[in-house]
C-alpha cells in the first residue's frame, strides 16, 4: 500500500530535516520526503496538519512479559504502538532467560504474530544469567539476537567477563552491560543518602556503579570489545563514561526516561511506584544526566519498561517489584525534558530515534529514502493524564500516575503498515 502523509512538520534527526512537507511510503519503505516521486499514487492519505511526523522510536529496553506471562506480548505491543515505539529491544531476563536458540525463535515468532513493533532480542551473556558459563553466543546471534547482555549486575568472576569480551570481539558482537557491582549494591532498594536514611531503607551506594564501570573499562581496554552501558544513574558514573569516550574506548550508554526527571526525594513516604532499578538518586545526579544528554556523553534515552502487576506493587517499598511502565510515557517525557532544558526538538528526538538505531546497527530511526517506513505522527500539544485508564500496558504502575503530560501519538506505521490510529 502506498501512503502519503501530508501537511505535517517532518523531523528526521538522522538527516537533519525539520520542515513542513510530505512523506511518501511505497512497498514498506520511505519513497520520498518533500515532493512525491514520479508516478506516485497514494492508496491512503494521512492529514498531519498541526502534527509532527518523525521516525518511529527505537526503545533500547522494554520487557514484553514473554517468555513467561502468556499473552503479555500482544498487550505490550499495543502499548508500544500507542507510544510511537516501532522498535523494541527485549532484554534477556525473561522466564526462562533467553539463553537458548529455541526461546529466541519463539519470541520472534510471537512478535511477528502480534503485528506490533519490531522486536530486537538480547541474548543472555551467560547460561541462565548466572554469570558462570558463557551462553551459546554465536548460535544465538545466528538466531536473531542483536547483542548480548548480563542483566542486574556484572558476573562475579571477572575472568568470565573478560572471556566474554574477547569472544565478542572475535565475532564483532556488541555486549550490553549493567554497571552494577552487586557485592556493593547488596540488598539495597534506594540510593544511599539522606532520603534512604530518613526512611530507614537499605541503600545502594554510588560506588556500586563506579566500581563496575572501572572494571568494565579496564577489561574493555584489554579486549577491544564494543560495549553499551545500560541505564546510568550517577554523576560520578557519567563522568567516568565521558572520560572513557575521550580516551577512545568504543562505548555507548543510555539512561531511563524516569531518571531524566525524578530524584530520590520523589519517593515521598514509601511510594512503590518510585521503586526503580537503578534507584532514583539525588538532584546532583539528575543534573548530571541532563548535562550528559546535552553534551553527547549519554547517547540515548530508553523507557526501561517493565509491566509490573498491581499485587507486586501493593507491598512495602523494600518488597515491591522494581520497575514501571514506560512505553507510553517515553515520548512525552522526552518532550518535557527538551522543553525544560532548552533542547531543540530535532536534538531531543535523536535520543530515541537515530541514536538508538545507531547503537543497534539497524537501518531504522530515519526517514531517509529507502529506509524502512517506521513512522510516528504525534500532536506535541495534546495533553493527557497518566493512569490505569489511559495506559494500554498490562502494567499500570508509573511514577507519573496522575500527572498531565503533553505529547500524544496519533498514528504509528511499521514497515508502511498503519498499526495504530487514535
Amino acid at each position: 500500500m502506498n501512503t502519503a502523509i501530508l501537511n505535517g512538520r517532518v523531523i528526521d534527526p538522522a538527516a537533519g530535516v525539520d520542515r513542513g512537507c510530505g512523506v511518501y511510503v511505497a512497498n514498506g519503505r520511505i519513497a520520498a520526503v518533500g515532493e512525491p516521486p514520479a508516478g506516485f499514487q497514494a492508496d491512503h492519505t494521512i492529514d498531519a496538519k498541526g502534527l509532527v511526523v518523525m521516525p518511529g522510536m527505537v526503545d533500547l529496553c522494554a520487557r514484553l512479559g514473554e517468555p513467561g506471562a502468556e499473552g503479555s506480548l500482544k498487550v505490550e505491543m499495543r502499548a508500544a504502538l500507542a507510544g510511537g515505539v516501532t522498535g523494541v529491544v527485549c532484554p534477556p531476563d525473561t522466564d526462562p532467560p533467553l539463553d537458548e536458540p529455541g526461546l529466541v525463535r519463539m519470541l520472534r515468532q510471537r512478535s511477528r504474530e502480534a503485528a506490533g513493533a519490531r522486536t530486537y532480542p538480547l541474548g543472555a551473556l551467560t547460561v541462565g544469567l548466572r554469570g558462570e558459563a558463557l551462553a551459546e553466543i554465536q548460535t544465538l546471534a545466528e538466531t536473531g539476537c542483536v547483542a548480548f547482555m548480563q542483566t542486574r549486575s556484572l558476573p562475579h568472576d571477572n575472568s568470565v567477563l573478560l572471556q566474554a569480551m574477547r569472544y565478542a570481539r572475535t565475532f564483532d558482537l556488541p555486549l550490553w552491560l549493567r554497571p552494577v557491582e552487586d557485592t556493593l549494591a547488596g540488598s539495597g532498594v534506594a540510593a544511599a543518602g539522606p532520603v534512604a536514611g530518613r526512611l530507614g531503607l537499605p541503600s545502594i551506594p554510588v560506588v556500586a556503579e563506579t566500581v563496575a564501570l572501572h572494571t568494565i573499562f579496564e577489561l574493555q581496554a584489554a579486549s577491544g570489545a564494543r560495549i553499551h552501558l545500560c541505564r546510568l544513574s550517577s554523576a560520578q558514573g557519567i563522568e567516568l563514561v565521558r572520560q572513557a569516550k575521550r580516551s577512545g574506548l568504543p562505548v555507548s550508554c543510555d539512561v531511563s526516561s524516569h531518571h531524566v526527571h525524578l530524584i530520590d526525594v520523589d519517593i515521598g513516604y514509601f511510594d512503590a511506584n518510585f521503586r526503580l532499578d537503578p534507584p532514583l538518586r539525588g538532584q546532583r545526579d539528575r543534573d548530571a544526566i541532563v548535562a550528559g544528554l546535552a553534551d553527547g556523553t549519554i547517547d540515548a534515552i530508553c523507557s526501561d519498561h517493565a509491566p509490573i502487576g498491581i499485587d507486586d506493587k501493593l507491598l512495602p517499598f523494600g518488597e515491591a517489584e522494581p520497575g514501571a511502565s514506560g512505553l507510553e510515557t517515553l515520548l512525552p517525557l522526552v518532550l518535557k525534558w527538551a522543553s525544560g532544558a532548552g533542547v531543540g526538538l530535532v536534538e531531543a528526538l535523536a535520543k530515541v530515534t537515530a541514536s538508538s538505531a545507531r547503537i543497534l546497527g539497524e537501518d531504522t530511526g530515519t526517514l531517509r529514502t529507502g529506509a524502512k517506513a517506521d513512522i510516528a505522527v504525534f500532536d506535541p500539544r495534546a495533553a493527557w493524564t497518566v493512569g490505569s485508564e489511559t495506559l494500554r500496558s498490562g502494567g499500570k504502575s508509573s511514577p507519573f500516575n496522575g500527572y498531565e503530560l503533553e505529547g500524544q501519538v496519533r498514528y504509528t506505521l511499521v514497515g508502511g503498515d498503519l498499526r495504530f490510529q487514535r
